[in-house]
């Protein structure tokens, strides 16, 4: 270890082994270990390194990346002229260093042509997978969460499939979130926010393994998805609490038609509202506007939707 130059702390502690060698790997990769400390919390060792942007990726399982978010986030940036905020990272088994907490900090500076990125290293991967569940960068809506929930499912099911559904409760949070990642990846615009109040009572974690687990997953997914089809038949249809898009898409599937916001701002309104099956399209948006602040207009089978947006 001696051919390796970098702070430790605290003062007098040597490195364990796995980290050792992770500094080394650092090196091999063209990067450089600046310091290997414990953190102050559970006294954990890990890396303060400068890699490669190149070689830094976001994990396969997690959501996509919010084009408004990384312009914000560019900005702030080049306003401050530097970048202040190290992502976490892991080293895969592919040689890449993969980073659950940091993909619109990274691809920001990828953006602005950065040549490094500043990380705080950890050795041990799986962590990688509890740190997604704690993701504070951008705030999820639940079709973002769901997606990373079913693609965090697969990316462990080649590594833990003989575990149980149930073990991975820290990681998922809420079972039903597999259930509609699912769902939202068979229709990109299903409106999970119409099931989810009643699949997060009725969908628990199983206590099958996760590989068999993951097959019931896909059954429920389809029922669901039998369900939303017929959810305008009872006689009375009720949009509790649901964003604007959420409603609209629930319409779409309903009358058949494509809704557009003219203002994307308008899409975060909430709406709560109540309609009998034989209410006609043009009275049910009349309502849904006045709730919205907004306009509504119908060119063949595109609706339009306007306005500043709700208070």
């Amino acid at each position: 270890m001696t051919s390796l130059s970098f702070a430790t702390f605290p003062p007098g502690e040597d490195p364990p082994r796995n980290v050792r060698e992770l500094a080394e790997q650092v090196g091999e990769d063209g990067g450089v270990p600046l310091a290997a400390y414990r953190e102050p919390v559970g006294k954990n060792w890990q890396i303060f390194a400068i890699l490669p942007l190149s070689r830094v990726k976001a994990t396969p399982y997690q959501r996509d990346i919010s084009k408004a978010h990384l312009e914000r986030l560019r900005k702030v940036i080049a306003k401050l002229d530097r970048f202040v905020d190290p992502v976490v990272a892991v080293r895969g088994a592919d040689g890449a260093y993969w980073t659950p907490n940091g993909n619109h900090r990274r691809t920001a500076l990828e953006k602005m042509k950065a040549a490094t990125i500043p990380v705080i290293l950890l050795a041990e991967p799986e962590v990688a997978f509890q740190i997604l569940a704690l993701n504070t960068e951008k705030a999820h809506n639940l079709k973002e969460k769901s997606m990373e929930v079913i693609r965090m499912y697969r990316g462990l099911l080649d590594e833990s499939g003989r575990k149980t559904e149930e073990s991975f409760t820290f990681q998922f949070e809420e079972a039903y979130y597999a259930t509609l990642g699912l769902l939202y990846e068979a229709h990109p615009r299903f409106a999970g926010g119409a099931f989810g109040s009643i699949l997060r009572r009725v969908d628990k974690f199983l206590k099958e393994p996760l590989a068999a687990a993951y097959e019931e997953r896909e059954r429920r997914a389809e029922k669901v998805d039998a369900a939303s089809v017929i959810a305008w038949r009872p006689q009375e249809v009720r949009f509790d609490d649901m964003t604007l898009a959420e409603v609209g898409r629930q319409i779409e599937r309903r009358f058949g038609r494509t809704i557009r916001f003219v203002n994307p701002v308008l899409e975060n309104c909430r709406v709560t509202a109540s309609f009998y099956e034989d209410d006609g399209l043009e009275e049910i948006m009349t309502v849904i506007c006045g709730i919205s602040q907004s306009t509504y207009g119908i060119r063949g089978n595109e609706i339009a939707i306007d306005g500043k947006g709700c208070n």
